[in-house]
């Protein structure tokens, strides 16, 4: 079946674009629906057209798609796929974004800078959204941008779950590989028992990617360290950071990360670093070649769905992570 019914012909239905279908319908298997049919296609010079086979009209609608590369095309698909229910009458429109495109341009750190974020906030809000849902944004501010309700999922209990097997924690730190990420690491610690550690890093400014690692402040020698983030884009920042640990005494190093992003070279960057495990979500899509041994992907899916569960329900969402919201 395409939906689920409750009294009252509340009605929901799942949608998906055509960025990553495979985490698609594992939701849908966890809902216990059917991805709902929709016609997606390009016209000869890149437009996309969508349209939807059967009614939508008072449904509660969620559209799922993986901001992945090419990135602008996937958002623009969204977009569209957003504006279609809209036109045809859909009740309530959630849009479903495991990683949030644009997301790290978040402030204007120098003068005549765009903030994307606002941007895709205003354009997913104009194109009919009464809703959205992601997971670990990269800064909680982005909820503010959107004039609407923002469900913020965290994937650090499906992490941390995985983690708790492997390692020794009396022998552990918890690692931000920033400032900016030791709220998050904090938590980290918080549920593992396990001491604090942060990295102080400058960007160069004039070059995207580019990282100056500073100094380890925290208990790391003859430790097992896990690095968190947000994303892996080139794998810049980690492995730098993983090679100060070292320097200052680590055992080993573990990554953890929510989103895969993989730009070239991340995926030669890793092979080639002393990390021993790089463990991350299926947020975005993991193309073969970019798998490795070190690599353990585990899947954000029945997250996902409780997520919607207790949306279309009406319940917590803020209960799927014990009070953190």
């Amino acid at each position: 079946m395409s939906g689920i019914k409750q009294p009252g012909e509340k009605k929901l239905m799942f949608f998906s674009g055509r960025a990553y279908p495979e985490l698609a319908e594992e939701v849908a298997d966890h809902l216990g629906v059917d991805t709902t049919p929709t016609t997606l296609r390009d016209f000869a010079n890149g437009e996309i057209y969508a349209r939807y086979p059967e009614s939508v009209r008072g449904c509660d609608a969620f559209v799922i798609q993986s901001h992945t590369g090419p990135i602008n095309q996937w958002i623009m698909e969204q977009l569209i796929m957003v504006d279609a229910l809209k036109r045809a009458s859909a009740k309530r429109i959630t849009v479903i974004m495991p990683f949030y495109g644009y997301a790290r341009q978040d402030k204007k750190s120098r003068g005549r800078e765009p903030i994307t974020a606002r941007l895709m906030a205003d354009l997913l809000k104009t194109a009919g959204a009464d809703r959205l849902m992601s997971i670990d944004l990269h800064t909680s501010q982005i909820q503010g941008f959107f004039d609407g309700p923002v469900d913020h999922l965290f994937a650090m209990p499906v992490l941390v779950n995985y983690l708790k097997d492997k390692l020794d924690l009396e022998t552990t730190t918890v690692v931000s590989p920033d400032t900016g990420r030791v709220r998050l690491s904090e938590r980290w610690a918080d549920t593992l028992g396990t001491p604090l550690a942060f990295i102080h890093k400058r960007r160069d400014l004039e070059v995207a990617n580019q990282v100056k690692v500073s100094e380890v402040v925290g208990k790391v020698q003859g430790r097992t360290c896990v690095l968190i983030d947000d994303m892996i884009d080139t794998a810049g920042t980690i492995c730098k950071a993983a090679d100060a640990l070292y320097e200052q005494g680590a055992t080993n190093v573990v990554v953890a990360a929510t989103h895969a992003v993989f730009s070239t070279p991340a995926v030669d960057r890793l092979k080639n670093s002393k990390i021993s495990e790089v463990i991350v979500t299926n947020t975005l899509p993991i193309a073969e070649e970019n798998r490795f041994d070190k690599l353990t992907v585990l899947s954000i899916a029945p997250l996902i769905a409780r997520a919607i569960t207790e949306v279309f329900s009406d319940g917590s969402v803020t209960s799927l992570f014990e009070g953190d919201s």
